[in-house]
């Protein structure tokens, strides 16, 4: 019902109003909404004054919180929340998920690797990390393009214009332990400028997967790889593959030490530079605290249905390996 009534009802109506109001604007929304609540803070603080007496004071303030956590559930909710409810991907789509052996690790890494070294060759000739950004607007529209053109191999549908806007000051999101944000409130997706140049193509393709109603942040990155490996983008496709290979080789390593150890000088100088680089990039701007910021988005990702909280993260792989599968047969 959730599927029919909101997520393919009230919500593209939602997706397309916002995309050509807020969305048109040059620069992120969210500022729009952090006036709104410095406003509703002056006009509390206003009529706090005019009560007298701790105890009026008192019920005004419990009835005004109230009353504001109400509006920020309901507006949450109605903007973008009831997607959490939708029929998950895996489960639309026929994937079935489950723990990979350590054999299916290596394979998987091998076929993402061959891919991987293969556009390495295509994007530069050398050995050097690729450092190089492009114009943010062109890579926005490009990526935009991308998802318009291959969501429904997913059985999903483009609404709108989604948007992702940098959102300055550079390295302040990585230091609160996140690269990008979908904010409801606005209908727009937020991502660090500090992000690394092969970094960008990928995350920009995981928040306007939110954008189109994926909640589920492992489903978030699968849509993103889908929609990156069958673009005729080499930059975003390199991004993607390389995003996942990451994924698979803490899992390799995780699993299998020594012949991680053993892989390791089989990989591509070029895509071991790249590495590197973008741990640089993050290294610049390390998290306040990591494990504050880990455990508060654990909580939020599991009062809103999804059971793997933080862990939704990695269950890129998984669902990688079953849609290889299923293209197989």
């Amino acid at each position: 019902m959730t599927e029919r009534l909101y997520s393919n009802g009230i919500f593209p109506w939602i997706r397309n109003t916002i995309d050509y109001t807020l969305g048109k604007l040059p620069f992120p929304s969210v500022y729009f909404f952090m006036l709104s609540v410095l406003g509703v803070l002056v006009f509390y603080f206003f009529q706090l004054r005019k009560k007298k007496g701790f105890p009026q004071k008192m019920a005004y303030s419990i009835q005004a919180v109230c009353n504001g956590a109400g509006a920020l559930v309901f507006f949450f909710l109605f903007l973008w929340g009831f997607n959490y409810q939708r029929v998950s991907l895996p489960e639309s789509l026929g994937l079935q998920l489950r723990p990979l052996e350590l054999e299916e690790v290596r394979e998987d890494l091998l076929i993402t690797q061959d891919a991987a070294t293969e556009l390495r060759k295509r994007l530069r000739s050398d050995t050097t990390a690729i450092v190089e950004l492009m114009d943010y607007e062109q890579l926005e529209s490009q990526v935009r393009k991308a998802l318009e053109e291959q969501i429904q191999r997913l059985d999903l549908q483009f609404w709108g214009r989604p948007r992702t806007k940098l959102f300055p000051p550079e390295g302040m999101m990585r230091r609160l332990g996140v690269l990008g944000i979908y904010w409801p409130f606005t209908g727009e997706s937020y991502i660090d400028p500090s992000l690394h140049p092969l970094e960008r193509p990928f995350t920009i393709a995981h928040e306007m997967a939110h954008s189109l109603g994926v909640t589920n942040e492992g489903e978030a990155n699968f849509v993103a790889w889908v929609v990156g490996t069958h673009s005729n983008l080499d930059r975003l496709n390199y991004s993607a593959q390389l995003r996942l290979m990451i994924y698979q080789m803490r899992e390799y390593a995780r699993m299998d030490p020594d012949g991680y150890r053993i892989w390791v000088p089989s990989l591509d100088r070029g895509i071991v530079n790249d590495i590197l680089s973008i741990r640089e990039y993050a290294d610049r701007y390390p998290p306040i605290s990591l494990d504050f910021s880990r455990a508060s988005n654990d909580i939020f990702l599991k009062t809103q249905g999804v059971k793997e909280g933080v862990k939704s993260y990695q269950q890129m792989p998984m669902l990688v390996h079953a849609w290889r599968k299923r293209s197989l047969n």
